[in-house]
């Protein structure tokens, strides 16, 4: 017969288990959602709205055994900073989802209408979120703290693929104000990939504070244009 000590440190790594599960459904949502604006696939962006229950249900379904874990083993210190943090990092998983989510939404906003021009620096940005997003996962998993502290670095090069698409869809905007509309929501799809990478730092800052007990917060600026006609 387990021990109480072994039954919780088993029924944790399944919880942990479920926050990757979680975290690959919502990088693939983003993924996807970044390949349909591409090939303007409508259709998928319908379902790919449509599926994002799927991921809110892992949500619940994640913060439903958490509770049950603290409830049952009570536990203390650390233990009970990681069973936090689980919490925290499955609601910002949610919300990179539903960027995910919105770009979809803007993807059947702009419509049958071509795009500006290929898609660049937004599918880059999309990679390098992403990519953030699974090694902050692997670190909390690992309770690697170095991981942590280095992960929100890279937010800066999203940060900078944000100003230059800003920069980009500026030229366009001037040299035809008829572009200002689809300008706009194109704008919109990079601003929630840079919003993405912010919600990492997040998952990162929550990993400090679960190994070490410091609150840490990175420093971060969340830039939002929108274009006036």
């Amino acid at each position: 017969m387990s021990s109480p000590r072994k039954t919780f440190e088993r029924e944790l790594q399944q919880l942990q288990d479920q926050v990757l599960v979680m975290g690959s459904m919502v990088e693939e949502a983003m993924m996807t959602a970044i390949e349909q604006l591409k090939k303007r696939d409508l259709a998928g962006a319908q379902r790919l709205i449509e599926h994002d229950v799927e991921i809110n249900a892992k949500r619940y379904a994640i913060e439903g055994q958490t509770l049950a874990l603290i409830a049952l083993h009570q536990p203390v210190a650390r233990d009970l900073r990681t069973l936090a943090a689980i919490l925290e990092i499955a609601t910002e998983l949610e919300r990179i989802a539903d960027y995910a989510k919105g770009i979809a939404k803007i993807n059947l906003l702009i419509g049958e209408k071509p795009l500006l021009k290929p898609l660049i620096d937004i599918p880059l940005m999309a990679e390098k979120a992403m990519s953030m997003l699974r090694r902050s996962l692997d670190a909390f998993v690992q309770q690697d703290v170095e991981a942590a502290r280095s992960i929100p670095a890279a937010d800066d090069e999203v940060d900078q693929l944000y100003e230059q698409v800003y920069r980009e869809l500026i030229t366009y905007i001037l040299a035809d104000p008829r572009t200002i509309e689809q300008a706009n929501h194109l704008l919109w799809a990079a601003h929630n990939l840079e919003r993405a990478a912010d919600r990492v730092s997040n998952i990162c800052e929550r990993i400090l504070f679960t190994v070490t007990g410091e609150l840490s917060e990175f420093d971060s600026q969340v830039k939002i244009r929108k274009f006036e006609a």
